[in-house]
């Protein structure tokens, strides 16, 4: 990722760009928006496709090469035009030299007839960082998948079954890998029975290329002054090439119906990716109120603890940054979040090495290095220490998240709802309080941190709880000088309405959520070795800690403090089915998984659940809804429930 980089442009005469690393335009000089409906819309039959599909269904179209973002604008007016209300297109795209925002506006400014379009692909058009981001356009009617970085490392990555390709690389002369027998090998692999393809090119190597991977393509009439160019359908056989456990289960029925456990950030977010597709959700929570948990906290950071060695972890955070910086742009700015940027500051010798690895690794708009000087003008007090700073972060109130979250038609929230036990019957997961059944639905969603070991103790989840204390501090006229969030061993945020939020504690064996003073004075401690001046305006030395204000709950963590996302295995069935693995863990054995049918997780978030929750909410439903998965398939299959009992038989401790 160090060498991700955005798009060098040139601007010829009649203002329309050029890329300077392929000297090649990314459109016809003639009419750019004429070769997109002539080239791939028409030759991919969208207009009929779009009209025949029905509600609750959705088409997916694959792209390789993003440039400009003209083929989906043009796709998209064309799927609003002919497409019904209650269905969705999915629209994956490639692209190693992603544009710049500014140079995105400008070239999309010579389409006035898009500009509805443009304006919104634009407003969504924040955080685009390496590896897979996800955008929600048209209300989420529309779902744009980047894959930014090489285009045959992103499509190897990519789990999804696409209707329909846009090959529209730079020219094969200019760019050859983008048209090579390896990327056409992929491209075969994640089509659809009868998936369509088009491409502006008619170029020899091209077609056999395709041909030879199992498309069958013919010449066609070219736009413009280009005499030919390709279109064609896939002719080979499906492929599914993922482990039977790790493997899509089948989906549940015809209900689009579902019943998500927990009203915090994991089962709000899981609720609303439902909601948007159309189905109908009931939300059952313990408490009495949203975020009554963990969630609650008055002020989350954007925080993104990274691996300069691009762990799935890692990878999966900085999906999840994106996807969650986007959602809060659907919230007021300084009352409910603010993007005022994250310190994390080098505070020894260990973390400077860390940082140090980090700014070599990820492009310089994500993080980059400060000194001591610049970090003190950034926060705006006096630091000890220079370090990383990651301007597009920040912080954010979770609870507001919750309720943006949960306010859609599709969603009921039922409060003060304890469930006692959970039941499969007639083809429905039952959510039973003492003897009565609180609700049902074919699809069950726990999100409900650590309790779902206690409502699936036959799965023995690997969850533990760990308690952790915010404290929150007045503010004075001379704190509010703080102007990002500083992190060193604990972290202190600019002020939300009067109070500074500062912590968190880690209690690992306490099951204790009273106040703890001691707990607050230790946060005051980090908070005093972070900023000395700070902890003087603040006036630490003054409060009382027997009085200050907090919060403490549980935040929830895996032993390989991955979340738990995806569908679940039946324990004891796994384990019969797949013991020939405890002897020879290189057998790939094909029996289907012993699913829980209709059973999904989301759990485990920790500390991150800001970050984590929202992103689990897209996986879950891409592997609920038949969907594209929004993160690389090996991040995929890190995050999988069912990874714990795959260990376990093959480490012989089933």
């Amino acid at each position: 990722m160090s060498d991700f980089q955005c798009a060098r442009l040139d601007w010829d005469e009649q203002g329309q760009p050029l890329s300077s690393e392929f000297d090649d335009v990314y459109f016809s000089r003639a009419s750019g928006l004429e070769e997109t409906r002539h080239v791939f819309l028409q030759h991919n039959q969208l207009a009929e496709r779009f009209a025949q599909l029905s509600p609750g269904s959705h088409l997916i179209i694959g792209e390789t090469g993003f440039g400009t973002g003209l083929n989906l604008l043009c796709a998209w007016q064309l799927f609003e035009q002919h497409a019904p209300n209650g269905c969705q297109l999915h629209f994956i795209s490639t692209e190693k030299y992603p544009l710049r925002r500014d140079d995105l506006r400008r070239a999309l400014a010579l389409w006035p007839e898009l500009a509805d379009y443009s304006s919104e692909l634009l407003n969504h058009y924040i955080a685009i960082h390496p590896g897979f981001q996800r955008l929600h356009l048209a209300k989420g009617r529309v779902i744009l998948t980047l894959l930014l970085g090489d285009a045959l490392d992103s499509l190897r990555e990519l789990d999804a079954q696409v209707d329909a390709w846009f090959l529209d690389g730079f020219a094969p002369a200019k760019n050859p890998q983008m048209w090579s027998a390896e990327l056409f090998a992929e491209l075969a692999r994640l089509s659809a029975p009868d998936a369509t393809l088009a491409t502006f090119t008619s170029a020899g190597f091209v077609r056999r290329g395709l041909q030879e991977a199992g498309f069958s393509v013919a010449r066609v009439k070219g736009f413009g002054h280009k005499r030919e160019m390709l279109a064609g359908h896939y002719r080979g056989p499906a492929q599914n090439p993922h482990a039977p456990w790790y493997a899509r289960p089948p989906q549940s029925g015809e209900q689009r119906q579902a019943l998500v456990i927990g009203a915090g950030l994991a089962g709000c977010s899981a609720a609303a990716s439902l909601a948007r597709r159309g189905w109908q959700v009931t939300i059952l929570e313990r408490r009495d109120q949203l975020a009554g948990e963990t969630s609650g906290n008055p002020q989350g950071m954007l925080y993104m603890k990274l691996s300069a060695h691009h762990t799935p972890l890692s990878r999966y955070i900085l999906s999840a940054f994106g996807y969650s910086r986007r959602l809060l742009q659907q919230l007021p700015e300084g009352t409910t979040w603010s993007a005022c940027g994250l310190l994390q500051l080098a505070y020894d010798d260990k973390e400077r090495e860390r940082q140090a690895q980090l700014a070599k690794a990820f492009p310089a708009d994500l993080l980059h290095p400060v000194s001591q000087t610049e970090a003190e003008t950034l926060a705006g007090v006096a630091l000890p220490w220079g370090g990383l700073f990651y301007p597009q972060a920040g912080w954010a109130n979770p609870p507001s998240l919750c309720r943006q979250l949960a306010e859609h038609p599709n969603i009921r929230v039922r409060l003060g709802c304890e469930v006692s036990r959970l039941q499969r019957v007639d083809g429905q997961w039952q959510a039973w309080q003492g003897n009565d059944v609180l609700a049902s639905a074919p699809v069950l969603v726990l999100a409900s941190s650590a309790e779902a070991d206690r409502l699936l103790p036959e799965a023995e989840l690997p969850l533990k709880r760990i308690r952790g204390q915010v404290t929150c501090v007045p503010v004075t006229p001379a704190s509010r000088a703080l102007r990002t969030v500083v992190c060193a061993e604990g972290y202190v945020a600019p002020p939300m309405g009067d109070v500074h939020t500062l912590g968190a504690s880690f209690r690992f064996h306490s099951e204790n959520l009273a106040l703890s003073p001691e707990e607050h004075q230790d946060n005051l401690r980090q908070l005093q070795e972070t900023s000395p001046d700070l902890a003087e305006r603040l006036c630490l030395d003054e409060l009382d800690v027997r009085h200050l204000d907090g919060r403490a709950g549980f935040r929830c963590t895996s032993p390989d403090y991955l979340p738990l996302v995806g569908p679940l295995a039946a324990s004891d069935s796994f384990k019969q089915t797949y013991q020939a693995l405890a002897r020879d863990a290189r057998l790939q054995p094909d029996a289907p998984c012993p699913w829980l049918e209709g059973l999904y997780l989301s759990t485990a978030h920790g500390s991150r659940g800001l970050l984590s929750a929202p992103m689990a909410g897209e996986l879950l439903a891409g592997w609920i809804n038949q969907e594209p998965l929004p993160v690389p398939r090996a991040v995929a299959e890190a995050c999988h429930p069912n990874r714990f009992m795959l260990r376990k038989l093959i480490r012989g401790q089933s």
